[in-house]
């Protein structure tokens, strides 16, 4: 069977977020970008801000969060970011960002994510990684779901934006022990879990949701050197050292990093059709379960996109957030 043709756009990955938002007007729009204190969160929320959206930045330190939507603020015709408190592996936090939430909302952009060194667990008992990257914002989608339905139909449509990674190529979601129960415990190999959960949230969103006017897609920013290593082990910087070395990827700019997600929000490509991956500004290609990121570092694995595995997902954490 023929694979579909991918979408493609103009963008690069020299491009940058500003470069994929020139010309587009955003006013009126009501977007929320989480992690927004640092890094890719803080240039995702500039630049929409810049093109006239409203942006909540929805974030765990509200000091930093307030210090950042001043610093956006200074650029003429800006409109302040609303700062709102959110921790993503708090189930009571996001229990409050959504009922706090009124009205419409037209974008929401997962950006926020958490590397452990080690195993960390939250007061429930999740791993903490597959808790904030993937649970979190399991429960803030669906929890806005009514939010983006009323968007979707007061602005001809909604979009949900995840953050994903290369990473999601070194492991599948392990139905059988989500938060490392049984099996030893990798640092490494939970952030990639987390990272294919994220994919796989989009395919099934998608797919519940297109029909009200709302996509979600998952884009890989790139390599960008951002605060998301402040935890790393040795044993992971060596392993992403050799992956630099290896040609796996090339860092990014935090500008460039932020542009696929920016495609992913803006771009008419991805205005009627989800459950996508992106790299570089356009659809990965798919490639194996048994690829490997040397040989293939801009694919998207099978796992990554399995349409049963994203809805056994749903399902799983719909239970676990008690949705």
């Amino acid at each position: 069977m023929t694979e579909p043709a991918r979408i493609t756009t103009p963008f690069t990955a020299t491009s940058t977020a500003e470069d994929v938002v020139r010309g587009v007007d955003l006013r009126g729009v009501l977007a929320v970008v989480t992690g927004a204190t640092s890094g890719l969160g803080v240039e995702t929320a500039r630049v929409l801000a810049a093109a006239g959206a409203m942006v909540t930045l929805a974030v765990r330190n509200v000091g930093l969060g307030e210090d950042v939507a001043s610093a956006i603020a200074r650029a003429p015709g800006t409109i302040r970011p609303r700062v709102a408190q959110l921790d993503l592996a708090d189930p009571d936090s996001v229990a409050r960002f959504v009922r706090d939430w009124t009205g419409s909302l037209h974008l929401l952009v997962a950006n926020a994510g958490l590397v452990t060194g080690g195993l960390e667990r939250t007061a429930r008992g999740w791993e903490l990684q597959f808790a904030t990257n993937h649970l979190g914002h399991h429960a803030l989608a669906s929890g806005l779901h009514p939010a983006l339905a009323l968007g979707a139909s007061d602005r001809d449509g909604a979009r949900v934006v995840v953050l994903s990674s290369t990473a999601h190529m070194r492991a599948d979601v392990d139905f059988g022990d989500l938060h490392f129960e049984c099996r030893p415990y990798d640092p490494q190999i939970a952030y990639a879990q987390s990272k294919t959960a994220n994919s796989l949230f989009s395919v099934e969103a998608s797919r519940r949701w297109t029909d009200e006017g709302i996509v979600a897609n998952t884009v890989n920013p790139g390599g960008i050197a951002t605060g998301l290593q402040r935890n790393f082990s040795a044993a992971q910087r060596a392993s992403l050292d050799a992956a630099e070395a290896a040609g796996a990827f090339s860092y990014k700019t935090l500008e460039q990093g932020a542009a696929t997600t920016l495609v992913a929000a803006v771009r008419p490509e991805f205005a009627r059709t989800g459950g996508h991956y992106l790299d570089d500004g356009q659809e990965a290609y798919t490639v194996g379960n048994d690829a490997t990121l040397v040989d293939h570092p801009h694919g998207v694995k099978e796992w990554a996109l399995d349409p049963a595995a994203a809805e056994r997902l749903w399902d799983v954490s719909d239970r676990l957030v008690g949705r």
